[in-house]
């Protein structure tokens, strides 16, 4: 009987253990990684229009490189948005550089595309200078 006991003890604590363990484990750092894609807009914009559903699955929660030029910047929300068609929202509060119809190279993790808006949307954005 007290055999049985320290095992259940045993596998509830390595469960325990695993389950904390993957809960809590280190994020994965989007301005130092590889970006998984490095496209345009017109292109995200082409492969969403064509298949939603595969273009999704391929994209969600990966790491993007996007060129373009800023239409938009929120240094309230820390966001700006490129092309009029990415929206990308920001950890960190904007660079002071960032001008309307400037040029940039953005990373982030890929969140969605809102067809109600016609936008992507990314997080955890940073610009490649």
């Amino acid at each position: 009987m007290k055999k049985k006991l320290l095992i259940f003890v045993i596998v509830v604590i390595g469960i325990a253990a695993s389950v904390y363990f993957y809960a809590y484990k280190d994020h994965k750092d989007i301005a130092a990684s590889e970006a998984d894609f490095t496209l345009t807009v017109q292109v995200l914009q082409k492969e969403f229009t064509e298949n939603d559903s595969i273009a999704t699955v391929k994209y969600q929660n990966k790491v993007v490189q996007v060129e373009g030029a800023i239409t938009n910047v929120d240094a309230e929300s820390k966001s700006i948005v490129i092309d009029d068609k990415i929206y990308a929202q920001f950890d960190s509060a904007l660079p002071t550089n960032l001008e309307i119809k400037k040029k940039v190279t953005l990373k982030g993790r890929f969140l969605a595309y809102d067809d109600l808006v016609e936008e992507f949307k990314m997080d955890q954005s940073s610009i490649i200078e």
